[in-house]
């Protein structure tokens, strides 16, 4: 990523002003779509840094500096966003929501910002993420379980 902010464990994550600027060159429902992934992601994932790799149109989401830390990502595109999942493809997925078929990652879809009221969506809200590896790196990692989704 070439920008990040970050915010203080266990408190929501600040916006960061580059990826206002990427998403602004994107249409107007793409821009809402991102807007709403956004403050998801930011709630759910507490104290999560964000960042924007300009060049490639996607933001990250991660609690601790480069890939390794990386536990999401926004893939902006003309048509729609794609919430994208680090290491998916070990998850469950039962009801099929995932969607790619790399042999790390997977993603999730957005078109409208309906689709941000989804039951996955609603379930992810009522969830807390599970820290774990804090006692080797003092940084928190994310462990996605697939009832989330």
């Amino acid at each position: 990523m070439t920008t990040r902010s970050s915010s203080r464990a266990g408190s929501a994550a600040k916006p960061d002003p580059a990826v206002d600027t990427l998403v602004a060159r994107y249409p107007p429902a793409v821009q809402a779509v991102a807007a709403g992934a956004r403050r998801l992601i930011r709630r759910l994932l507490r104290g999560v840094e964000e960042g924007a790799d300009v060049k490639a149109a996607i933001v990250g989401y991660g609690y601790g500096p480069g890939y390794r830390g990386t536990v999401c990502t926004l893939i902006l595109s003309k048509s729609g966003v794609k919430v994208g999942l680090t290491r998916g493809s070990e998850l469950d997925d039962p009801r099929g929501l995932l969607e790619g078929a790399g042999k790390v990652h997977r993603y999730i879809q957005l078109e409208t910002p309906a689709d941000l009221d989804r039951p996955w969506c609603q379930r992810a809200e009522s969830r807390q993420p599970t820290p774990r590896g804090r006692e080797r790196t003092g940084r928190r990692a994310l462990h996605v379980r697939s009832a989330a989704l």
